[in-house]
């Protein structure tokens, strides 16, 4: 029961990508979609510090919960980055935790 609460709260609350102090960017954060969908839809977005990312034989990899995960392929998202800094979209895909969509910053 507690699990299923849990997961009802993360459907429910509203995306953290959106910035306050741009709502010019709110529409575009709506429309934002990687190879596996809108990212907003259903997923939370967050933003990620530099030093939990960076890329390794080709691929993107974002460290969450003190452990590196390979971003796949088709959840970059390849248009330019308004925000400015690196996002990235979870979910729990068979209890696991997945990456939905992924958009680089500029790793100053």
């Amino acid at each position: 029961m507690k699990r299923l609460a849990l997961i009802l709260l993360l459907l429910c609350t509203p995306a953290l990508a959106h910035v306050a102090n741009h709502p010019e960017l709110n529409s575009w954060f709506d429309h934002l979609a990687s190879g596996k969908g809108l990212c907003c839809s259903i997923a939370d977005g967050h933003a990620v510090a530099d030093p939990d990312w960076d890329s390794k034989d080709g691929h993107y990899r974002v460290r969450l919960d003190n452990q590196w995960i390979v971003v796949p392929d088709d959840a970059v998202i390849t248009e330019p980055n308004r925000a400015g800094r690196t996002m990235v979209w979870t979910w729990f895909l068979n209890g696991q935790r997945a990456i939905r969509c992924f958009m680089p910053g500029s790793m100053t």
